[in-house]
């Protein structure tokens, strides 16, 4: 059953919602603010503000509020920034963490270079909020220049495959050499639709076009930049969202690694990390995804002016290195998916290791793994968030454990 209420809000949630007594939890309110919603049990929808905030601000995309992506455009910048800081700062408290957060690294850079572009029934875009209708866009302010003119491409793409009939996926990502697009959904392709697919990615000029990780057509290698290494990565694989968060997160991990020179960087992808940080210190890296390390391989053996790059594919899930396999190094790198690294963060705290620079996109993962390291002996430094996800709930961080 619904109401309508005033309601005062009295704090900014996790998810970016205003949340009054109850609680009550509405989109687009700010703390401080008193409001008119249509509530339904913890939900409320934001009819009108009767009382705004100074915290208030004027949104720059026609699309907000519908639009899923972003939640916080109505927040003013310092606001914004406590808000973020506060992500990380309320996960550490929750998990009985105390360390010193750092202020915000903007992170932002000229937009994010990577997307995923969904089709359907004709429309091309994002998920509306709490919702799988979509909104069909024509651009994104919240993008890089590139991907917004990467629309075009996509809507020709999603029309060659209405005819399988089913959702589609687009991931989207701008490179140094081009557009490359990996989509998902359709199964497996016909022959002539796959030669009408590689006929639109040559008249859009795309560097590669692949269907679930099957390259239909490379015209010529996508390359992103680690450091000062090039590297072609595998169709659909995983990369920061924006080039500025890759070197803001190099950055602190290569200045919390210190002197090391013998490194090991778990969860390594294709070499976000590693490729970087590879001209002053050697490098293992592990991960469980076979065609990233190749790719990893690959870019290091071009690479000129690095120390010795070796690498191996493994499941750190199941199989995490153990305290012996752990103690030759110097430092060890750990950035895992959101779901963190809880085993192998065991096996590091019963190890020697005695420099851990962890890095994560889950504040509540890394504060759990971060107890089990203080529990093993380590003192957590200062933890640093670092914003590449613009007016989203999500944040970057990085922290230094020492022994």
């Amino acid at each position: 059953m619904t109401e309508i209420v005033t309601l005062t809000i009295e704090a900014l949630g996790h998810r970016g919602d205003g949340v009054a007594p109850g609680p009550v939890f509405v989109p687009f309110s700010l703390p401080g603010e008193t409001i008119e919603a249509e509530v339904e049990g913890e939900r409320g929808r934001l009819l009108r503000v009767i009382e705004p905030s100074g915290s208030r601000a004027e949104p720059f995309c026609s699309h907000f509020t519908v639009c899923g992506g972003c939640v916080t455009q109505h927040l003013a910048p310092q606001a914004y920034l406590d808000w973020k800081r506060g992500l990380v700062g309320v996960a550490l408290r929750l998990g009985r963490i105390e360390a010193t957060v750092a202020p915000v690294i903007n992170a932002h850079g000229h937009g994010r270079r990577r997307a995923t572009f969904h089709a359907r029934g004709g429309k091309l875009g994002f998920a509306m909020a709490r919702s799988h209708d979509l909104v069909d866009l024509d651009t994104c302010p919240l993008l890089t220049p590139a991907l917004n003119e990467s629309l075009p491409a996509c809507h020709a793409l999603a029309t060659a495959l209405s005819g399988a009939n089913k959702p589609i996926d687009m991931l989207v990502t701008s490179t140094r050499t081009g557009l490359d697009i990996d989509f998902r959904g359709t199964g497996k392709l016909s022959d002539a639709l796959r030669l009408k697919l590689a006929d639109l990615a040559g008249r859009f000029d795309l560097a590669r076009l692949s269907n679930h990780g099957d390259v239909i057509l490379e015209r010529r290698a996508p390359l992103v930049r680690f450091g000062n290494v090039d590297v072609s990565p595998p169709p659909g694989s995983f990369l920061q969202a924006t080039e500025a968060a890759d070197e803001a997160l190099a950055g602190l991990v290569r200045e919390a690694i210190g002197g090391a020179k013998k490194v090991l960087d778990l969860f390594s992808g294709c070499g976000t990390l590693g490729l970087a940080l590879a001209d002053r210190a050697s490098i293992h890296a592990i991960d469980g995804d076979k065609a990233a390390i190749g790719a990893l391989d690959r870019a290091a053996r071009r690479a000129t002016g690095l120390k010795p790059v070796t690498s191996a594919v493994r499941d750190l899930f199941y199989t995490p290195l153990t305290p012996a396999e752990l103690k030759p190094y110097d430092a060890v790198i750990f950035d895992p998916p959101r779901a963190g690294a809880e085993a192998q963060a065991k096996r590091l705290a019963a190890s020697s290791v005695r420099r851990v620079v962890a890095v994560s996109c889950s504040p509540t993962t890394f504060a759990r793994d971060a107890g089990l390291l203080i529990a093993g002996g380590f003192k957590l430094g200062t933890v640093t968030p670092v914003d590449q996800f613009r007016h989203a709930a999500h944040v970057e961080l990085v922290a230094l454990f020492t022994r």
